[in-house]
């Protein structure tokens, strides 16, 4: 499992006003500074179908600067591709992950948090009842957000990183239940406008890692297995591709991608021994280079995916299954590049939170 940590990491101040006692979610009242002049904390978590992942940040001058971070692997989709509840155990494990991430939030003293769950929830017929437990026992109101909100929140994580001279650009997100694709249309004008504004075609694919994997088996792989998951995707892929054909002819038009996957095959195109998220996000990768990283995981067994550090043993069964997926958008809009993204939900609704609040408007922001 690979576990996020902040770029800084200071001790929290004991002037910092912590969480309510109350649930804390989107009705809070933003403060984004205090009478004092002190800058407070804003929070961001995302509960996928696979991931519990926070992120805890400051206002910083056109952007945010991250003060803490967590992410752990729950599987709260575990069976949901046979069943339609979420299981007890998963429900367990999910909630112990939520407990560390409001002690994070109280730690630092949040005081606006936006805190969203995704496909798994969405699909559960007990999610509204998830719901509700989670507010009784730990505290935090989540919302369960509907799929253009999640693909728009996707794009206002990543488009920073899209070629300011790419006139067409591809965003895609592989999450655990669900994947979220968006075609951004013209070439970005301004660094700060809102990249949503460009979005001319998006889609949200009802399969991701948990699901695909479950459906075809992760643990041994054959590259008959493989484009059998392929073919799934490019099916469910096909309506989008044909609204989007005409992405693909833009001068400079590349993929820019999110998830574990395309990190992962960064990591590995990069032989790091250890994942290292300053050189992977924002890299660039060929596509002759994501094909020979693709090609090296199809080559491995369960057990060397699992000793391998950038992969780890709770991913290890469903990486290959992401891996589907990109070959999935990769043939459906052919492109000499990917751009890689370490960053996504979490980091659109930090952004959100903070233009909704002006702070950049504020002085010490300009």
């Amino acid at each position: 499992m690979r576990e996020e940590s902040a770029d800084t990491m200071p001790a929290p101040s004991a002037a910092g006003q912590t969480l309510p006692t109350a649930a804390l979610g989107a009705s809070e009242q933003p403060a984004a500074v205090t009478r004092t002049g002190r800058r407070n904390a804003y929070a961001a978590l995302d509960l996928g179908t696979n991931n519990c992942r926070l992120l805890v940040a400051e206002p910083a001058s056109h952007g945010f600067r991250v003060i803490d971070a967590f992410s752990r692997i729950v599987r709260l989709g575990e069976g949901l591709g046979t069943s339609d509840r979420l299981s007890n155990a998963a429900i367990e494990r999910t909630i112990e992950a939520l407990r560390v991430c409001r002690g994070k939030m109280q730690a630092r003293g949040v005081m606006r948090a936006k805190i969203i769950a995704t496909e798994a929830c969405r699909l559960a017929v007990n999610g509204a009842e998830f719901v509700e437990r989670v507010r009784d026992q730990v505290g935090l109101d989540l919302e369960i957000v509907d799929r253009q909100t999640e693909a728009y929140l996707a794009v206002t994580g990543c488009a920073a990183l899209a070629d300011p001279y790419a006139e067409s650009v591809v965003i895609f997100d592989i999450g655990g239940g669900s994947t979220e694709i968006a075609w951004l249309d013209g070439a970005a004008t301004n660094p700060s406008a809102d990249p949503t504004l460009r979005i001319r075609a998006w889609d949200s694919l009802p399969v991701g890692v948990v699901t695909l994997a479950e459906r075809h088996g992760g643990a041994d792989v054959t590259r008959l297995t493989f484009e059998g998951m392929v073919e799934e995707v490019a099916d469910m892929l096909a309506r989008f591709a044909i609204r989007a054909a005409p992405a693909a002819n833009a001068r400079h038009f590349h993929l820019l991608g999110t998830s574990g996957t395309v990190t992962t095959l960064a990591a590995m195109h990069l032989r790091l021994v250890r994942y290292e998220r300053r050189r992977v996000d924002g890299l660039w990768m060929s596509d002759a280079e994501v094909g020979d990283a693709i090609d090296d995981l199809l080559d491995t067994r369960l057990d060397q995916r699992a000793d391998n550090p950038c992969i780890g043993r709770d991913r290890a069964d469903l990486v290959l299954a992401g891996c589907a997926i990109l070959e999935a958008i990769r043939r459906a809009f052919p492109s000499d590049r990917l751009r890689i993204a370490d960053r996504g939900l979490r980091e659109g609704l930090l952004m959100n939170m903070m233009r909704e609040d002006g702070v950049w408007r504020r002085g010490g922001y300009r």
